[in-house]
């Protein structure tokens, strides 16, 4: 029987998750956006921007890779390797390797005159800010006043540790 190396097309399933037991990703069915009630406004043409709905960003169903090319996390793809088609394993990931420590830096507050007057944050909402360079930053709105709006900028999971359910599938 193959076992899988670097430079292999492996297909995989896999459920992420965090150390309360909440699924923040999943390749397995029910978890992603093929359902077409699964977000009213969110999923057009297979693709989804998480609208709220919490199918991930993303259809269900195996996902395929070249194994070494770090599509998900180093650990994921060590993990993999020696790995027979049916075999499973659990990775655990400490936040600083995964989504990175939550960072107090990255949360801050902008005066409402600086924001676009059509805008009208709600605490929750999930924005793409930009500067005068036109950089983007993703951020979610924490607090809103009259006169200022709070951002925190960390990447949703910051601070998380994680553990993957990993199952090889296939080797091609």
């Amino acid at each position: 029987m193959a076992l899988a190396e670097k430079g292999n097309m492996v297909t995989i399933n896999f459920t992420g998750t965090l150390e309360d037991g909440t699924v923040f990703d999943s390749t397995l069915e029910g978890f992603g956006c093929d359902d077409e009630d699964c977000c009213e406004d969110g999923c057009e043409d297979g693709e989804c921007d998480d609208g709220g709905c919490g199918c991930g960003g993303h259809e269900s169903g195996p996902m395929t890779f070249v194994l070494g090319e770090e599509i998900l996390f180093p650990q994921i793809d060590a993990a993999i390797v020696g790995m027979a088609p049916g075999e499973k394993k659990t990775v655990k990931i400490a936040a600083a390797d995964a989504f990175g420590e939550y960072d107090k830096d990255k949360v801050f507050t902008v005066p409402r005159s600086d924001l676009p007057e059509d805008l009208i944050p709600e605490v929750g909402d999930e924005l793409s800010l930009s500067n005068e360079d036109d950089e983007e930053l993703e951020v979610v709105v924490l607090e809103v006043k009259d006169d200022q709006v709070t951002f925190d900028a960390n990447h949703p999971l910051a601070g998380e540790n994680v553990s993957f359910d990993i199952e090889l599938v296939s080797i091609q």
